[in-house]
This record gives structure tokens, C-alpha cells and sequence, in this order.
């Protein structure tokens, strides 16, 4: 198994500091040796299905498609959506991190990259323009995030998907009392969504929401832990701390239970909310 994962899953997502402008939306955890124990966790919730060309399940990418993918920063998910040979047009308020992303998608065989600097009021682009959204952990930084949907419904075309993901309450509740004051301040996360608010905004939005998950127990406890490490940078060498939270995790993965108790942890603290909608045909 870690060897298929290895081969599907390359090029991850970046780290992110905390204080990014638009941080990339997955932050990674630690590797191993043969692979990136992050990276199995996030595949077995459904992510990065390169067999049937799914960012998460319900979201396929193929190369008709034209994807908006806002707060990209330097590139992240992006990768998996360019690898379809989809049209891409990247989305973000910091212009040198989208000429990174902008080069490293060129390579991945996107039918055609467009990065638009922009804080999405408005989006630059005209009304019925794309047939992907995505917008994964944006909107928790976002002033007005009514209007910051009505921009990404308005330049959607008919029967467009919609991928949206905010950080759970329950984690960001444990983040409140242990993570430094700068990652609830601006331009970081100023709102924190309960339960029920992310459908609620797509639903408001006039969205028709198709499924709504959770998953990211073990990069929940990750970020957890990762406060506890002085002066450690979001990239390895990970300190002994982190290295033996992927390695528990590895073990338990690779037991028969395994797989359920991830399931059952992932529902009660989960890093992420996430939702695939459709604008109405």
C-alpha cells in the first residue's frame, strides 16, 4: 500500500506559516521515511484520487474544465487540479506567491495557467466564467464572507461545482487556548465557523449542496502538538515531538482497526469542515 500511495501522491502542498496572507489550504504533517503519513491520512478521507481524477470525492477535475482556485498561495491543491490538464486560474492577494504557484503549475501539465491578484471584491473575471470553485480554508479570513460567495457564485457557470472547506470549531476551540494571538488576528482567522454555518452560507448563496464531511483528525492533534515546539520552522527536520505523532499514526493505519477509529476521530475533532456544491443549472 505505502508504495502505490507513494507513486500517487507527489508533490504535496507546502507548510505555511501561520501569519501568510492566504495560507495554502492543507498544512502537512512529517514524513517518513517511505512516505508522508500526512498524505495516506488525507487520501484515505477521500483526497488526491488520481484514478478517478477526484480532488475529494464527489469533485472530479478533467481537462474540460476551467478551475478557480482562490487563496492558492503558492500553489498547494492547485497541483493536483493542473495534473488533470484542467484550465487553471489562481486566485490570491499576494502576487509573488502566485508567480510561484504560477511556475510550478506550468509544469504540471494544466491546459493553461491565469493567476489574478485580487481579494475577490470584486473577482476580475466576467459573470459565467468557470466550472470549478475552489476555496479551501478562505473564507475563515474573509471580512464579508456573503459577498465573497456571491463573487464565486456569480462567476460560475451554470451547474458549476463548489469546493469549500473551513477549519472545524472543536479544533480551532483547542487552538484558542494554546496557538499565539497573531493566528485569530488579521489577515489570519478571524471568524470561526460553528457547525452548520458553512452549509448554511452556501445554501444562502443559492448553492445546492451535494455532500458535507469532515476528516483531519491526525493534523488536528499535528497542529496541537506543533505549538509545543520552540523555534521549530514548518518544514523538516520536524522535532522528536511531531516525528513520533506521524509515527503513532502510521502504526495505528497500518492495524485492522485502524481505518475505523480514524473514521470515528475524524467526526469528533476534525481539522476540517467540507463541503461540494453545485450552482444551479
Amino acid at each position: 500500500m505505502l508504495n502505490r500511495l507513494k507513486r500517487l501522491l507527489t508533490s504535496p502542498p507546502e507548510p505555511q506559516p501561520v501569519c501568510a496572507p492566504v495560507p495554502a489550504p492543507e498544512v502537512l504533517a512529517p514524513t517518513e521515511p517511505e512516505i508522508d503519513i500526512g498524505l495516506v491520512d488525507i487520501h484515505l478521507s477521500g483526497w488526491l484520487q488520481n484514478e478517478t481524477g477526484e480532488l475529494v470525492k464527489g469533485f472530479a477535475i478533467g481537462p474540460e474544465d476551467s478551475v478557480l482556485d482562490i487563496g492558492c498561495g503558492e500553489g498547494g491543491y492547485a497541483l493536483f487540479s493542473a495534473r488533470q490538464g484542467a484550465e487553471m486560474l489562481l486566485a490570491d492577494v499576494d502576487a509573488q506567491r502566485l508567480e510561484t504557484a504560477m511556475q510550478r503549475l506550468q509544469a504540471e501539465g494544466a491546459r493553461s495557467v491565469q493567476t489574478l491578484v485580487t481579494d475577490a471584491n470584486p473577482i476580475p473575471l466576467p459573470d459565467n466564467r468557470v466550472s470549478k470553485v475552489v476555496a479551501m480554508e478562505v473564507l475563515e479570513h474573509v471580512d464579508d464572507p456573503a459577498q465573497f460567495m456571491a463573487e464565486l457564485v456569480r462567476v460560475a457557470k451554470p451547474g458549476a461545482q463548489f469546493l469549500l472547506t473551513v477549519p472545524d470549531e472543536v479544533i480551532e476551540g483547542v487552538q484558542k487556548h494554546i496557538a499565539p494571538p497573531v493566528y485569530f488576528q488579521s489577515p489570519n482567522h478571524i471568524r470561526v465557523f460553528k457547525r452548520g454555518e458553512l452549509e448554511r452560507l452556501a445554501l444562502d448563496a443559492g448553492l445546492i449542496i451535494e455532500s458535507s464531511t469532515q476528516y483531519g483528525f491526525y493534523h488536528s492533534v499535528w497542529w496541537s502538538l506543533y505549538w509545543a515546539c520552540e523555534n521549530q520552522p514548518l518544514s523538516p527536520p520536524w522535532h522528536p515531538l511531531l516525528e513520533n505523532w506521524a509515527q503513532t499514526w502510521s502504526t495505528l493505519l497500518s492495524l485492522p482497526a485502524g481505518p475505523r477509529i480514524k473514521h470515528a476521530l475524524d467526526a469528533v475533532m476534525p481539522k476540517s469542515q467540507v463541503i461540494v456544491a453545485r450552482k444551479p443549472a
